[in-house]
């Protein structure tokens, strides 16, 4: 037997978020691939209350199989349907709220106006992820999902099962209930900052001063040596430009000697040669002299050589002075090594040093005044994280009156529930551990909200809590299944009534099997299952008008719809 998922026409629907007061958007459609039983479907959802009905069988848990992975839920190739290779979702949502964002961003997605979710499975076993078509790691995908969407089944990690979601919840809470709360949770942030910087500069203070003992006997012969040693800025490079002055100077005197001795070659002088090369022409007899002109330029010649004889002698300079000079020298480079710094950093060092020693020598007084200032602003801490506290714990019981109230009309008569506040250790929230705790039973103790309920009734105390604690900066879409098992009547108009007031700040879809329920919804989706020669067909397709006045009477009834079960669904659809 083959088997299909048929739809009517795609069409993108228009954002009617903001009829519902919507700041953070919605999911606008679902589009699923070779799932289990469907081959392709593409859904439309609106703002407000999405309910999917159905008789049993029809598929309605592979929706939410589906979107589930697309969120980024751990895959299974049993989702993919026979004969295929590979199973394809996406989910659209309308924008981008601000967690969402930040995810996005930490991990170099291009953050657009709208959110795309895609993901396939093959048979395999590979998963692939795509954000706004960039690959990305499932993980990164869970993150994101995990942000938008909050499913409650039977197998859903509900966040509120998670005991480190409870503060934040509370807080919520607190901030739109109790008074100032919002300016003292700022108020215990900035001091809990302030208390924990002058906390860290003590413990490295205390560490500096448990050293002291192995450090004392090395920083004073360190000091000592760099005080004796009164190393200048600057000093060493100058050192090594005299020494360099006297190895050259050294160099060119004997250079100078060479050319001395090569100007006088055989003991005279080059001057003098010139000189009675001169005067041996002018004893020529013919007048007038033919070499006069010769005669001047040797005397000039001779001349300008004494002259020259006279100044070639090497420049004076103390070369003795050179020994001095390096022994200071190396000392500074033999120093700078051994602390491995420049030359030019030494008189650094030794202030540093110098200053490591003044503060083991006075530690007893400046652990004092530093221990004095921890103690202030932990004190400051403590007023406003009590302060704090306090109104946690009013916000506790104000929570617990306003569920109290709800659990009656959910056939939660018998349940109570209560916030649990114990110390901790200080941190920029305060010093509260919050635990949401719950009994079904009377007689019974309360326990942690995940070990207190399960099924349908988890499912109504979530939808409890929800309605109570949602505001109107919740990023979250929500989605229940099985909410409506094992009541009916008044309680599933209760339910209906809730989720219809939890969808007014928040989309959400539900999978329900009550009348009730359905008669609130502001778009009602229908799903059947049909055989047809060995071909399992299924449709979803949205119902108004008598279309859905005939699927609320069938659930009524059954298979044979009754006037007076058309008549309750006009009721309930009126109402």
């Amino acid at each position: 037997m083959v088997a299909r998922l048929v739809v009517g026409k795609h069409i993108k629907p228009l954002n009617c978020a903001v009829k519902f007061g919507y700041n953070l958007g919605m999911l606008v459609a679902l589009n699923i691939s070779n799932i289990v039983l469907i081959e392709k479907l593409n859904l439309n959802f609106g703002a407000g209350l999405n309910v999917f009905t159905g008789e049993t069988g029809a598929g309605k848990s592979i929706l939410l199989d589906a979107l589930a992975l697309a969120l980024g839920a751990r895959s299974d190739i049993g989702l993919i349907r026979h004969g295929c290779d590979m199973a394809t979702v996406s989910a659209e949502f309308d924008s981008v709220p601000n967690s969402v964002r930040e995810i996005l961003i930490d991990n170099g997605i291009v953050v657009e106006d709208e959110l795309v979710l895609r993901r396939t499975l093959s048979t395999d076993g590979k998963s692939r992820a795509w954000i706004n078509d960039e690959p990305v790691s499932v993980r990164v995908l869970h993150m994101v999902g995990d942000a938008l969407v909050e499913i409650h089944g039977q197998f859903a990690n509900h966040r509120l099962l998670d005991q480190s979601t409870h503060l934040t919840a509370l807080d919520e809470f607190a901030a739109n209930h109790i008074s100032g709360f919002t300016e003292m949770l700022s108020n215990t942030r900035s001091a809990y900052s302030e208390y924990h910087a002058t906390e860290l500069k003590l413990h490295e203070l205390q560490d500096i001063v448990a050293r002291a003992a192995d450090e004392r006997e090395f920083l004073e012969h360190n000091v000592a040596e760099l005080r004796a040693l009164d190393v200048k800025l600057g000093e060493e490079g100058e050192l090594a430009d005299k020494r360099a002055a006297i190895m050259n100077a050294e160099k060119n005197a004997a250079i100078v000697a060479d050319a001395v001795t090569a100007f006088s070659p055989n003991g005279r002088s080059l001057d003098s040669v010139v000189f009675d090369v001169a005067h041996i022409l002018e004893r020529v007899k013919t007048e007038p002299n033919p070499y006069t002109n010769q005669i001047e330029q040797l005397y000039e010649i001779a001349d300008n050589l004494a002259t020259i004889s006279q100044h070639l002698a090497p420049d004076e300079m103390d070369t003795n002075s050179i020994d001095t000079i390096e022994e200071r020298l190396f000392a500074i480079r033999a120093v700078a090594r051994k602390h491995r710094v420049a030359p030019d950093e030494l008189p650094q060092k030794l202030l540093e040093m110098a200053q490591q020693l003044d503060v083991i020598d006075n530690s007893d007084a400046e652990l004092k005044k530093q221990g004095d200032i921890v103690a202030k602003t932990r004190k400051i801490f403590n007023d406003n994280a009590l302060k704090l506290s306090a109104m946690r714990k009013g916000a506790g019981e104000r929570l617990r009156a306003c569920l109290r109230a709800e659990f009656p009309d959910l056939k939660l008569a018998n349940a109570d529930f209560m916030v649990e506040c114990t110390e901790h250790e200080p941190s920029a929230t305060g010093i509260d551990d919050i635990t949401f705790m719950i009994k079904t039973n009377p007689g019974s103790p309360f326990a942690p909200l995940h070990k207190s309920a399960s099924g349908g009734e988890l499912a109504r105390l979530m939808l409890a809590m929800r309605v109570v604690l949602i505001n109107d900066n919740d990023a979250h879409i929500f989605v229940f299944d099985e909410i409506d098992t094992g009541i009916s009547g008044a309680t599933a108009s209760a339910v209906g009534a809730r989720l219809n007031r939890l969808a007014q700040k928040s989309q959400t879809l539900v999978v329900t099997h009550s009348a009730q329920v359905s008669g609130y919804a502001d778009k009602h989706f229908k799903i059947e299952k049909n055989v047809k020669n060995d071909v399992t067909i299924t449709t979803v397709h949205e119902i108004v008008g008598d279309e859905r006045v005939n699927e609320i009477a069938r659930i009524i009834s059954g298979a044979k719809i009754t006037p007076e079960s058309l008549a309750t669904a006009k009721t309930l659809l009126q109402n």
